[in-house]
């Protein structure tokens, strides 16, 4: 690894002595970083910027065209110059709010060797590069459904909105995703083996790509349930040699549909070497059932169980998606995951935490301030009680969620104005909770209750809802209507001015696009 842990280097001393000497913008992850979507054929530098099509005529003759698009090397050579690539406002948001923070792009860099991270600032900046880190996602076939997701990402969402149609008179950023079912995001072909970029992932697999990797993931949807995942564990049985040295994980809600596929991954470990998970949770029971639509969460707490005692996990990884609901358990599940520590030691869940710019109004940051204010102090009391137990990583991510409630106004440069963000937060969860079954302001007592009751929106009733005989007002998002498929969200612009007040003071900023951030949705 390049950090080197062994001599205490700390986050900020790796900063200034492997990433600030290349230039004010560099991150490695845009050279040996790469999250793909496989089935629909998008690819990103990681997960926080928009995916971006793979152009079919780059993988004639250029497999590695999954990774190396002209996109991709275009965004290369701004890090190369020190400029800012405008699709990384997730971490330019975090640095801007000064008190020396640490974004992602830190984190995303260390795991890279030293001289791998040298070579890529000398390389011409329009070179292939070997990946050393990749994700990859088959399909979006999922069981959960949930809030701040859409049926881009899931099969389940799919289903929601073939059973009651579009969301009514969602009017902010983002909408586009809650009004049909992501056709753009059906697979490329009817059959794995018939999908070009499928068949690129395997033909740069078999060639190099399984000799340099330290790390191949899979994400979904829900990975277990593709056959490519189970394909992937074959592999790694019959190819001992080959995989001696290569991580492998899969990001899994660990919410198998049936006991047998839990039995089988735990299975399947025996013969990965290098075995990871990581799963997702960021409140505590009713909460996380509400967010997490579909999802058990005794179920889920037992599979985290029976796989740290059955199965060969070497590392368990803890994504903490932060929204606006969150807050209202964030420190009784952070309780929970310490108590794991106390059973399991250093093999229980590290947790990450990754703010959610998307939908905006499902962002923490457009909440009120007074209830803000109420849980970064709740988040800060705890910091103080519990802050020794965490790792460096764990510490700086969590003050930087305290001073991002406290700081940030905006998730991103697109977000619509209060009014229309407050009204959407009401409009989505009154539709969200007739179509699920659901109770806003029984599962979130306190603060955001209070506020939630005091807002309004005009929705269809819930028998309107669940008979599909609502009629959209002039002023929501219709098929026919402002909404464009197949549009590339990528931007190959520069960051400009910022949207938040101390954005605009020092002159840095947001990420100027028309486009949605989710990938294959253009709202004009």
């Amino acid at each position: 690894m390049g950090r080197k842990h062994w001599e205490a280097e700390t986050l900020h001393a790796y900063k200034a002595r492997m990433i600030d000497n290349k230039s004010e913008s560099y991150c490695g992850a845009k050279w040996f970083n790469a999250t793909i979507w496989l089935g629909h054929g998008q690819t990103a530098s990681c997960h926080h910027p928009p995916g971006h099509w793979i152009p079919l005529e780059e993988l004639k003759d250029n497999p590695t065209a999954i990774h190396n698009t002209k996109h991709k090397k275009l965004m290369r050579k701004q890090m190369q110059e020190g400029k800012r690539p405008a699709e990384c406002e997730y971490c330019w948001k975090v640095e801007d709010m000064g008190k020396d923070h640490i974004s992602d792009r830190v984190f995303k860099t260390e795991i890279f060797k030293d001289e791998d991270l040298d070579a890529s600032m000398e390389m011409p900046w329009d070179e292939n590069v070997q990946l050393r880190t990749l994700e990859i996602s088959f399909d979006r076939a999922c069981n959960l459904k949930c809030t701040y997701c859409n049926p881009a990402f899931s099969t389940a969402w799919v289903k929601d909105i073939n059973d009651y149609g579009a969301y009514q008179n969602i009017k902010s950023d983002g909408r586009g995703h809650f009004v049909d079912t992501a056709p753009w995001a059906e697979p490329a072909a009817r059959k794995a083996e018939d999908n070009p970029f499928i068949q690129a992932f395997h033909k740069w697999w078999e060639s190099d790509l399984a000799d340099n990797l330290e790390e191949i993931r899979i994400t979904g949807g829900e990975p277990i349930m593709h056959t490519g995942t189970w394909k992937l564990f074959d592999w790694f049985e019959k190819n001992p040699d080959r995989a001696r040295d290569m991580r492998f994980a899969i990001n899994s809600n660990l919410s198998p549909q049936t006991p047998k596929v839990l039995d089988k991954l735990i299975e399947k470990s025996w013969h990965v070497p290098n075995f990871e998970i990581y799963t997702s949770m960021e409140a505590a029971k009713t909460q996380a059932e509400y967010i997490r639509d579909g999802l058990d969460y005794d179920l889920w707490m037992n599979s985290i169980h029976r796989v740290l005692k059955e199965s060969n996990v070497q590392k368990l990884h803890m994504m903490m998606t932060i929204n606006s609901l969150c807050l209202t358990t964030i420190t009784e599940f952070m309780d929970e995951m310490l108590q794991l520590r106390k059973e399991y030691g250093e093999r229980a869940p590290t947790m990450t935490m990754n703010i959610l710019r998307f939908p905006s109004f499902q962002s923490a940051a457009i909440l009120p301030e007074k209830v803000k204010t109420y849980y970064k102090n709740k988040l800060s009391a705890w910091h103080f009680l519990n802050g020794g137990k965490l790792n460096e990583g764990e510490r700086a991510s969590l003050q930087r969620l305290i001073d991002y409630l406290d700081i940030v106004k905006t998730p991103h440069k697109n977000t619509a104005d209060q009014d229309k963000l407050y009204h959407d937060f009401k409009a989505f969860f009154t539709q969200f909770d007739v179509r699920r079954n659901k109770n806003f302001v029984e599962t979130f007592p306190g603060p955001i209750a209070e506020w939630y009751k005091t807002l309004e929106a005009e929705v269809p009733t819930a028998e309107q809802i669940k008979s599909k005989t609502f009629v959209l007002s002039s002023e929501s998002l219709s098929i026919e209507g402002d909404l464009i498929r197949g549009g590339d969200p990528a931007t190959t612009d520069a960051y400009g001015t910022g949207d938040d007040d101390h954005e605009q003071k020092i002159k840095v900023g947001g990420w100027d696009t028309e486009n949605d951030a989710l990938g294959g949705v253009k709202v004009d």
